[in-house]
């Protein structure tokens, strides 16, 4: 699937299930029913604008129409993940993470050694953008290894470990408790 058809997907996945029409959904967001059609069938590329407009008429995050779905473990490489342009801004969609709790922010820099961090308590997740060199991280059973730019969610309630493999490696790692 492609990402506008992702996009159409979702857009009309969330306006059915809060039952509005196409014609109400058209009207809250400021667009012509055609338009709106098109951007369900995928057949369309909307602006920024646009979106959040639509996000703003379903009272979803932006997030919810950009996101694909997500498994236990997600890595986004650096040229992946669904991008929408404005006037002044791109933004692109890494990783989705619904909660309820606190929300942590580090910046990190990552050794060569392996260090093995022990869970978590249960609905902690870790999300780790790799800004500068390459770091191998994850499920201590399964590990990924991510260049700069690429990131990965995965669920820190189990054994996970972190690994330099450059000179230099920098991330931010979000930690979520939900």
């Amino acid at each position: 699937m492609t990402i506008a058809r992702d996009i159409g997907n979702n857009i009309r996945v969330l306006r059915e299930a809060a039952g509005h029409s196409l014609a109400d959904l058209a009207a809250s967001a400021g667009l012509s029913k055609t338009t709106l059609h098109g951007i369900e069938q995928g057949e369309a590329n909307p602006t920024l604008s646009t979106l959040w407009a639509l996000a703003a008429a379903l009272d979803v995050p932006l997030g919810g129409l950009l996101d694909g779905g997500a498994s236990a473990v997600t890595v986004v490489r650096a040229d992946q993940g669904p991008t929408v342009r404005g006037d002044a801004v791109r933004g692109r969609l890494l990783h989705r993470v619904h909660v309820r709790g606190w929300v942590e922010l580090y910046e990190l820099d990552v050794d060569a050694a392996e260090q093995v961090s022990e869970p978590h308590r249960p609905g902690v997740e870790e999300c780790l953008l790799v800004t500068e060199g390459r770091v191998e991280t994850g499920p201590a059973a399964d590990p990924r290894e991510l260049a700069a730019g690429d990131s990965i969610r995965f669920d820190a309630a189990r054994p996970h470990v972190y690994r330099g493999l450059d000179e230099h490696n920098r991330a931010v790692l979000l930690m979520v408790h939900h």
